[in-house]
């Protein structure tokens, strides 16, 4: 296996998700550990290839005694380790609209949001920012991030990633929101290669709850079409959604599982000013600490950021999410002006690339060669 898994292999991950991993020495290493019956039972099905039930699923959930959260967290680093290897990518990401249509209950730039700014980048400017992040970095894939803004038609979506793709040679993600399969089709053809559609729980209930606007059976059939025209699918959840159950999270897990999604971010509820949630608390570190190493030994190969709302609760929990499976950080390049009225919760951290390289040091990972070292580094 290469040090470093690039994008383009995942498609071929189905395999060896299906193949048991040797954990016999991994066990031996375990042998002095005072873990549960249960969760010894659980790696044990997991050395023989089995795949894991909702109850095995929901019980790493559940875990409290120190001794099997640690064994929780050391089984996912070492699928982490085995199947993705030790190096972070990095990814650039540029927010470059705040428009929105929907009115999704904790989404802090919701078409209901009062007294916000909003702001839409042009075309040129998004260009100029995403050359001067590949001179000045070396990072080789850009996120394009943005509310359901339809001011950003097909055309016009697929001229920047035409642009991105052919004349800066980056690679390029979306995260745009729903559309139809046409358009799907036409990013993809333009050069896109990813795509982050996040579902946010699969219990119908709690999507409609806080999708008002959207079904659950469209968020799905979306989800498909994304694997369906080739795409690297990228989905998520939020932890500590009001409502939400540890079942739901076992649930939301075995889907991305089942549905072989290749991203998946998982992050905690943060309230936002000016929505219907502004008034819960913010979901668990703990939980979704442990939904993340759930999905790294449910899922394997996948990739799993480090989500900002994590590291907006604790700049710790960034070194904690790479050793307990996480394996990528989105580096924030959104420029000042616009960033400040893209406050999707509240207090959203900007996670620059120092914090970045400082974390993946401080969990003992490796840099992808591609990084320009120096403090020219872009920083805006």
């Amino acid at each position: 296996m290469p040090d470093y898994i690039d994008d383009e292999l995942l498609p071929l991950a189905e395999q060896f998700k299906r193949s048991p991993l040797d954990l016999s020495g991994f066990l031996e290493e375990l042998s002095d550990k005072k873990i549960s019956s249960e969760m010894y039972e659980v790696l044990t099905q997991i050395s023989r290839g089995d795949k894991l039930s909702f109850e095995n699923i929901e019980y790493l959930l559940t875990v409290e005694a120190d001794k099997d959260k640690e064994v929780l967290y050391k089984t996912a680093d070492y699928f982490r380790r085995k199947t993705v290897g030790d190096v972070i990518p990095l990814r650039a990401i540029i927010e470059f609209s705040n428009y929105c249509r929907k009115s999704c209950s904790y989404c802090g730039i919701n078409s209901t949001v009062k007294n916000l700014t909003r702001y839409r980048m042009k075309e040129d400017e998004i260009i100029g920012l995403a050359k001067r992040i590949k001179e000045e970095t070396g990072i080789e894939r850009l996120v394009l991030q943005s509310g359901e803004d339809l001011f950003w038609t097909k055309e016009r979506i697929v001229r920047l990633v035409e642009r991105i793709v052919d004349q800066l040679k980056m690679k390029v993600t979306l995260s745009i929101g729903e559309r139809t399969r046409e358009e799907y089709d036409a990013y993809r053809q333009a050069g896109a290669s990813n795509y982050l559609l996040k579902i946010e729980t699969t219990n119908p209930e709690l999507f409609k709850s806080v999708h008002p606007d959207d079904l659950l059976t469209e968020r799905l059939q979306y989800s498909k079409w994304l694997s369906e025209l080739g795409y690297i699918n990228g989905s998520g959840i939020i932890i500590g959604l009001p409502g939400q159950t540890i079942s739901d999270i076992a649930r939301d897990i075995q889907y991305f599982r089942d549905l072989e999604i290749s991203m998946i971010g998982i992050g905690p509820f943060i309230p936002a000013r000016g929505t219907l949630l502004e008034d819960c608390k913010p979901g668990s570190i703990d939980l979704t600490l442990k939904a993340i190493a759930a999905a790294r030994i449910v899922c394997r190969r996948v990739f799993i950021p480090v989500t900002t709302a994590l590291t907006t609760l604790s700049k710790g929990a960034q070194i904690e999410a790479l050793k307990c499976g996480a394996n990528v950080i989105m580096i924030g390049y959104t420029p000042i002006e616009y960033r400040k009225n893209y406050n999707i919760y509240n207090g959203k951290a900007r996670v620059g690339i120092d914090l970045a390289l400082e974390a993946i040091e401080k969990s003992n990972r490796k840099p992808p060669n591609y990084i320009k070292w120096g403090d020219d580094n872009a920083q805006p």
